[in-house]
């Protein structure tokens, strides 16, 4: 019985500590501009001079942005001018706004359930719930709810990037001279940190599961034994 309870301790405490992680990574990505990095071609400059092989190098810039800012620099030729950014209230009207907006709130919603969670699991490491939603439940839930959340995020900025071409909008802003195309982008830190967070709260899961919880609306096999079990843990 004691070995049982340090053994369920000690995984609910690392699912705790990997929740709070996870928490804190989401915040940083949140914040930072380092969610694309692209280099963005100057069309019109490198038609103009019919620029191929290492002339084309003078006509590529450079572009990074988060969820709220970003910075550009725009190479036609003529040496490179930066050029600082923000989502809010400047690219409101060329990007895609309710996809944009919608990733924002699930970053928080993911930074929000993953602290709830922290506390769920060490309440539940260190208290005794039977049952209740701060209970065995109430982990499974927050575990789900970060997961989905860290999902949705992933998809609807894919999406935002790849199928709205978000760079090549953000590199043609306020540009009247010159059409810029996207000639390569990746995704950089803080998307893959929330990929990341993601995989934490689905390996929570497993831990809760390890840790002698059942699946929430799994049937149990026997109900006396189920209920001598729930109460060694407790």
């Amino acid at each position: 019985m004691g070995r049982l309870r340090r053994q369920r301790r000690a995984l609910l405490c690392a699912a705790g500590l990997l929740s709070l992680a996870g928490a804190l990574g989401a915040a940083a990505a949140l914040g930072a501009p380092h969610w694309v990095q692209a280099t963005p071609l100057c069309r019109t400059g490198a038609l103009l001079v019919n620029a191929s092989g290492p002339e084309l190098r003078q006509f590529l810039g450079k572009l990074r942005y988060g969820l709220f800012q970003g910075q550009r620099l725009r190479q036609c030729g003529l040496g490179g001018r930066p050029l600082r950014f923000a989502f809010f209230p400047d690219l409101l009207r060329v990007i895609p706004a309710s996809i944009h907006v919608s990733v924002i709130v699930f970053c928080a919603a993911l930074v929000a359930v993953a602290l709830v969670g922290t506390g769920f699991f060490l309440y539940n490491a260190f208290g005794s719930p039977y049952k209740t939603l701060h209970g065995p439940a109430g982990l499974y839930l927050c575990s789900f709810i970060a997961c989905s959340c860290g999902c949705l995020i992933l998809v609807l900025f894919s999406s935002e990037v790849k199928v709205h071409h978000l760079s090549e909008k953000i590199a043609n802003f306020k540009e009247e001279s010159f059409t810029f195309k996207t000639h390569s982008e990746q995704f950089d830190s803080s998307f893959w940190i929330i990929l990341v967070c993601s995989l934490v709260h689905f390996l929570n899961a497993i831990l809760i599961r390890f840790a002698g919880f059942e699946f929430p609306f799994s049937k149990p096999k026997d109900s006396g034994t189920t209920t001598g079990a729930a109460d060694l843990m407790y």
